[in-house]
């Protein structure tokens, strides 16, 4: 196969395995969509679903989140780990919210990005699921799926997010993106992977993760 019918097999799979996509971290509105994400680094979507009610059950607005303390948001959201670098970043992009934004969340990477505790990947993951603009956040399941399928060289993930972006129709990243973790986690997992399931990997992937998959499990 060539590398475009390689791309093609990867876009007609995972549409056909997830026609409907459905967005991992429960959300109302761009707000709280980027709490839930800076909550996620390091933690589940599981966990951060199950603790994000009971934090935006108190505040789910920058106004109402700058009248709970620091050490407050820190004890409600303690479980989901990183708890006090998290609580700050949430207070604090709160308050940059009001004071910058009018209490909006800006729409552009650079302001975003400025934002305590905001990374590229939560800008992305906001602008693409909160915006609809054209993103490609990269996570650990997409990273390692790219790398497998010899679509990346997997030396670190801004390389990755690059070769996403060149290789991937641009109207199909915001879908893709979602598409490929789902997929990372059902049929592809860093831990416990059968590749008879794994069709895309079974298919198109690299020869030495083949060889070495075949070799463990002599």
């Amino acid at each position: 196969m060539t590398k475009q019918e390689k791309v093609e097999f990867v876009i007609s799979t995972l549409k056909e395995l997830y026609p409907e996509i459905p967005i991992p971290l429960d959300h109302k509105d761009p707000y709280t969509l980027l709490i839930a994400v800076l909550m996620s680094a390091q933690s589940t979507d599981v966990r951060v679903n199950q603790i994000t009610p009971l934090l935006f059950k108190q505040a789910d607005n920058p106004y109402d989140m700058i009248k709970l303390s620091v050490e407050k948001i820190r004890e409600i959201i303690k479980p989901v780990g990183l708890s006090p670098m998290k609580s700050k970043g949430i207070y604090g992009l709160s308050h940059i919210l009001i004071d910058k934004h009018n209490g909006e969340v800006p729409k552009t990477y650079e302001e975003l990005e400025a934002l305590p505790a905001v990374g590229h990947k939560t800008a992305a993951v906001v602008l693409s699921q909160a915006f609809g603009i054209p993103a490609f956040p990269v996570d650990t399941h997409i990273h390692r799926l790219m790398y497998r399928w010899n679509l990346t060289n997997g030396k670190n993930v801004i390389q990755t997010e690059k070769d996403a972006k060149r290789l991937f129709p641009k109207e199909l990243w915001n879908d893709l993106h979602l598409q490929i973790i789902w997929y990372g986690r059902e049929y592809s997992p860093a831990r416990g992977w059968d590749l008879e399931k794994d069709i895309i990997t079974k298919t198109i992937g690299r020869k030495s993760v083949l060889d070495d998959y075949h070799k463990k499990r002599k």
